[in-house]
């Protein structure tokens, strides 16, 4: 994709609306030239939060927050920059300029883009009139997946069937390439030019990019008998599983304030917190937590909460994701785990347990630094010389991946706390 031309980007604050754009967001009230609200990025009962049009700027007296919309929209928004840009732009009318001497569009991406909301479409549709949906709402039902979250992910239902998508598009050669392209249909090993259909008999999670659009397919059997339990779509031109993450969308989107992300395992685990109401939740996609994932995690919130099942298997995942967060570490960025009880994930704990306990629990997570060190412990025979040797050595190794030194330093005292030593 081009780059956003940098002197449009400069212009851009000058010609909207700031005071506009903000009260579309939050409630200003005139006070004199300029215009007041309670600040939307701390608590406060006494509004400091000041928006000076003639300026174009923003700033509250409580909490310091300042700058100008594109800030204010980025923050607000949980957007990135180049975002946060054209949706300052597109909410002031005005279409964006790009960098004319950069690659031009590949208008393959415009079809990408519009055959994945055709096909989410198409799954949401057959979730309503297949002759066997039967199966998929009742498992809905037995999931306490209510209509309204399933309407907001955008549900739907892969039928039983090998070739149920492909005989929709057969009679397009570019669409057939397209589907292909998108990892949607899959050639037949045994016949030239044939193909059937990736997802069957499934009910279907539309994967969205941080502007909303369907980038790609979570598919979960209705059959004990059928393997994998979960399907996603492959690497494609528009989905990469290392880069993005479930919900991330619907996180923005429904949560207004986020001072904390959690972080889970599975789409069921998004949507039972979501039917809870515990909108700032996100998953993985079948992969391990990556540094991609922590940029993105970084910019959305600034705790950021592991939520994982409590069996070897999520202790082994949190334990990746540790590893993983450390170079990421920067001020102001705090990393907790949550492990939760053996036998028990957030989908069946928070049907158990009150969205309330549910939310004690994030609070009361543990900190990375407690995760970290109680970990290795269990690896090492620490009541002997030899093991708090070896648990030196393992805790010092990963304390050198971080990188911000006021943290790095603390970890270090940390280390000789718990082996009641002085490290020198």
């Amino acid at each position: 994709m081009p780059f956003i031309d940098r002197d449009f980007i400069n212009d851009l604050p000058n010609r909207v609306d700031i005071v506009g754009l903000i009260n579309k967001r939050v409630a200003l009230k005139k006070a004199g030239k300029d215009y007041k609200a309670c600040c939307p990025f701390h608590e406060e009962k006494t509004p400091s939060f000041t928006v000076v049009p003639t300026k174009q700027i923003y700033h509250c007296f409580g909490c310091g927050e300042s700058g100008g919309i594109i800030d204010f929209v980025m923050k607000y928004d949980h957007l990135a920059f180049v975002e946060a840009i054209e949706t300052v732009a597109g909410e002031s009318g005005i279409s964006v300029i790009y960098d004319q001497t950069a690659k031009p569009v590949d208008m393959r991406f415009k079809r990408y883009n519009k055959l994945m909301e055709e096909l989410s479409s198409f799954y949401q549709d057959q979730l309503k009139k297949s002759a066997a949906k039967k199966k998929v709402v009742d498992y809905a039902k037995k999931r306490g997946i209510s209509g309204s979250i399933a309407k907001r992910f955008e549900l739907g239902f892969a039928p039983p069937g090998w070739t149920n998508l492909f005989d929709s598009y057969k009679n397009s050669e570019e669409s057939i390439q397209d589907l292909l392209s998108m990892g949607m249909i899959v050639p037949k090993k045994d016949k030239k030019d044939d193909y059937y259909d990736r997802f069957r008999d499934r009910l279907m999670f539309p994967i969205h990019n941080t502007k909303g659009s369907v980038i790609g397919f979570g598919g979960r059997v209705l059959s004990s008998k059928d393997n994998p339990k979960y399907l996603n779509s492959p690497e494609t031109p528009l989905f990469s599983k290392s880069k993005e993450l479930y919900g991330l969308y619907h996180c923005r989107k429904y949560s207004r304030k986020i001072d904390a992300i959690i972080v889970v395992e599975g789409y069921m685990d998004v949507i039972a917190l979501h039917q809870q109401g515990i909108t700032n939740v996100v998953a993985t996609l079948g992969t391990a937590t990556t540094s991609s994932h922590l940029q993105i995690l970084s910019r959305t919130a600034e705790t950021i909460v592991f939520c994982f099942d409590g069996d070897k298997a999520g202790r082994d995942a949190a334990w990746k994701a540790l590893k993983t967060s450390l170079p990421a570490i920067t001020s102001g960025l705090v990393i907790k785990f949550l492990l939760l009880p053996e036998g028990e994930d957030p989908d069946t704990l928070i049907n158990s347990e009150s969205a309330k306990a549910f939310n004690k629990r994030v609070e009361e997570a543990q900190t990375l630094s407690s995760f970290l060190f109680e970990h290795i412990k269990t690896e090492v025979p620490f009541n002997t010389i030899e093991g708090k040797t070896l648990f030196l050595e393992k805790s010092s190794a990963l304390v050198n991946l971080v990188s911000y030194p006021i943290y790095r330093q603390q970890l270090i005292e940390g280390i000789a706390q718990t082996i009641g030593q002085n490290i020198t």
